[in-house]
């Protein structure tokens, strides 16, 4: 069985807590069911990967459609991971909106090899403004 990638608006906050739980990217991310369905519904491009009918990968991202597309969130189940899941995840996001010029993301300090590995170029200006919780 292999797996599927498709658009999915509406994926549910609980399904994309468990994927954050078990990515292991929940250290990092917000764990209210109503702060985890706002990023959802606020997000222009949600791509999720299943395998089996389970939910085992998501890229979510922001996007204007042109010029940017920033890459919030990209967790893929830690007991699929090194499969490719990942990167088919950030290929279908491009393919999504083939008229942007730049994608953007964030690495998670134990995921920066994985970007690195494939092909993404590390840039050394970014900055983050954190505006607390």
């Amino acid at each position: 069985m292999s797996v599927s990638y498709q658009l999915e608006p509406d994926l549910s906050a609980a399904e994309f807590a468990a994927l954050l739980t078990s990515s292991g990217l929940a250290a990092r991310r917000p764990t209210d069911l109503t702060r985890l369905d706002a990023m959802l519904r606020g997000a222009q491009l949600v791509v999720t990967a299943r395998y089996a009918g389970r939910l085992v990968g998501v890229a979510r991202s922001i996007t204007d459609w042109a010029y940017c597309l920033y890459c919030s969130d990209l967790c893929v189940d830690r007991a699929q991971q090194g499969r490719g899941i990942g990167k088919a995840l950030l290929a279908r996001t491009a393919a999504e909106a083939s008229g942007v010029k730049t994608c953007l993301l964030l690495s998670a300090p134990d995921a920066v090899s994985f970007y690195e590995v494939a092909g993404y170029t590390r840039h050394t200006g970014a900055f983050v403004f954190a505006k607390g919780s």
